[in-house]
């Protein structure tokens, strides 16, 4: 286990503060998102294991178990957001990301582009953003939690497994 379950770890008050303003903002995206039905792109990043895969929950949201990822930014590459993003909520900026492609869907109201990347890394070294991240936690394929953010599925469905 990477990290204990959402909120079991005691977070300094700046934490607590930043998990706030995150949940806000999310809340005020939603609204946005309602009103606007705005085109999305962005990336989600599998990092696995053998047939284990990286699951993180983050403190805003649905909380759900969800791929690590994020927003791609106006002019970045998908495989620079998914450096960026990595490098921010797991410390993994050295990671070697393939891509495995590209799912399109409609969530919140927002229609989302988002380009699919993979890494094998059994060994890593996570220093987990506590403000964005409540938890981080591997999963067999085979054993996947069943509260499970909207795209999860279609993106492990991407990521080949890799043999022992």
């Amino acid at each position: 286990m990477i990290a204990p379950p959402a909120y079991a770890v005691e977070v300094s008050v700046t934490v607590r503060l930043r998990r706030l303003g995150y949940r806000l903002a999310y809340r005020i995206l939603q609204v946005s998102w309602f009103i606007r039905r705005p085109h999305k792109r962005g990336v989600k990043c599998v990092l696995t294991c053998r047939d284990r895969v990286l699951l993180v929950r983050h403190t805003y949201g649905s909380r759900a178990w969800d791929i690590p990822g994020g927003a791609t930014k106006r002019g970045e590459t998908p495989l620079a957001a998914a450096r960026r993003e990595m490098d921010e909520e797991l410390g993994l900026g050295g990671a070697d990301w393939t891509d495995i492609g590209e799912i399109r869907g409609t969530v919140n109201h927002r229609r989302d582009r988002i380009h699919c990347f993979r890494a094998e890394m059994c060994d890593p070294s996570l220093t987990i953003d506590r403000g964005e991240l409540a938890a981080a936690d591997w999963f067999a394929r085979s054993a996947l939690p069943e509260d499970l953010a909207p795209y999860v599925g279609s993106v492990i469905a991407r990521a080949p497994e890799v043999a022992s």
